[in-house]
This record gives structure tokens, C-alpha cells and sequence, in this order.
């Protein structure tokens, strides 16, 4: 190869290694200030899972009352009030540290008719609502969202099932559309009792309490061997 050769490749090659280092070095100092989630990119979301085929996170469809809501790590707290001896007040760093968290691959069927079955990285909400001690008067859990949606169940359904809150779906930090920073898993039910964007869990002594959809007609329930 001759020297004239030679700087052709050598030159477009060095040119590209530049223009690599720049663009990461922007990514990394975007991430860095919180502008880019490294965990969001949409290439890091798994579809495969110990045999289980996933859907993707955009074969949700947005159906919430309120629209995306957008919430700020730095400033959010989860509450749990109510019937409790120990009420909590969590950031959202605090609730990922203080509690071990599992992986469970669930569909999620919404009454419209379309389904995802989807990888679900959380917490156990046993290990949370141990912490808070709920009274014996608390008959009901209320769960609150940032848009004013609200949902319940019986205390039982957490007593005799090992439910998650969830803050990965598929191996990537939920984005804003899809509940952030948390989204219920609530297995065995229709997709109106998943409610996202957590922000209080309420004890509460009234066993007919009616949520969002359920005040408008809506199984209680909510169970999927049920009409809703």
C-alpha cells in the first residue's frame, strides 16, 4: 500500500474515532446531569427471558385519565398513611435501597382488549407494608397516583399473593408514559387495577371504598376470571 494510500484510510478512520469520543463524551456529560436516563435507551430493553418471549414497552396503549405524568426523582415521596403504626415518608432512592427486589414476568390484560406480558423488576410490597405495620382495623389498601387515579383491594390480596411495585419493566427504568417511578403489578387482575405513577398506599378501615373506574361502574375486584 502506498503512502498515499495509506492517509486515505487512515484519515476517515481517525475522523470517525473523533467523532465517536465527541458524541460519547456528550452522552456521558448528558447522563451525568440527568438529561439522558443511560437505563432508557431503547436498545437496552430485554424481549427474551428465560424462555419467555416479551412484548415490547411500546405495545402499551396510553389510556390514562390524565395523560404521561412526568415526575422528579429528586423531589417525589411515597407515602404510606392511614391505619399504619409506622407511617412512611420514602424518596424514591430510599424505597430502591431499603428493599430487596425481584423479577417476575406477568401479562397485563386490559379491558380494551389488548394484552402485554411484560419482564417486571420491584419490590415486594410485603416487605414495605411490614414496615408500616398496618392495624388490625385495616381492612382495605388504598393505592393514590400523581394524576388523582386511585384503585383498592382487599388486605387479603397482599397477604395471600407476593405482589411487586414495580420500577423496570423489561430490564429498563419505566418511562414517564409508563408509570414512573412506580407501577403496581397487581396479578390476576384486569389492567384498570395496574395503577402507575404511586405516590401514596393508604390503610383504611372502609371494605367499599371505590376507585376511579370502580366508582364509574367497574368490577370492585377487578378479577380476571370475571367480567369487569
Amino acid at each position: 500500500m502506498s503512502g498515499m494510500e495509506m492517509k486515505k484510510v487512515v484519515f476517515p478512520v481517525a475522523l470517525l474515532i473523533i467523532v465517536a469520543a465527541a458524541f460519547g463524551g456528550v452522552y456521558a456529560y448528558l447522563a451525568m446531569r440527568g438529561r439522558i436516563d443511560i437505563q432508557n435507551v431503547q436498545y437496552a430493553e430485554v424481549r427474551d427471558y428465560q424462555g419467555a418471549k416479551l412484548s415490547s414497552i411500546n405495545d402499551f396503549i396510553e389510556n390514562s385519565i390524565k395523560g404521561p405524568q412526568h415526575v422528579d426523582p429528586k423531589t417525589y415521596r411515597l407515602k404510606v398513611t392511614g391505619l399504619v403504626a409506622q407511617p412512611q415518608e420514602l424518596t424514591y432512592d430510599q424505597v430502591l435501597s431499603k428493599y430487596p427486589s425481584s423479577k417476575k414476568v406477568v401479562a397485563l390484560d386490559c379491558v380494551e382488549g389488548w394484552n402485554v406480558t411484560i419482564l417486571w423488576e420491584g419490590i415486594h410490597l410485603r416487605d414495605l407494608f411490614a414496615d408500616a405495620k398496618p392495624t388490625s382495623d385495616a381492612k382495605t389498601v388504598i393505592f393514590h397516583a400523581v394524576d388523582g387515579y386511585t384503585t383498592s383491594f382487599p388486605i387479603s390480596y397482599f397477604k395471600d399473593n407476593d405482589i411487586l411495585m414495580a420500577y423496570k419493566m423489561n430490564g429498563v427504568v419505566l418511562p414517564p408514559e409508563e408509570g414512573f417511578p412506580f407501577y403496581l403489578v397487581a396479578e390476576s387482575k384486569w389492567g384498570y387495577k395496574w395503577i402507575k405513577w404511586i405516590d401514596e398506599i393508604q390503610f383504611s378501615s372502609d371494605e367499599n371504598y371505590k376507585g376511579y373506574w370502580e366508582s364509574r361502574g367497574y368490577s370492585e375486584s377487578g378479577d380476571l376470571n370475571k367480567p369487569f
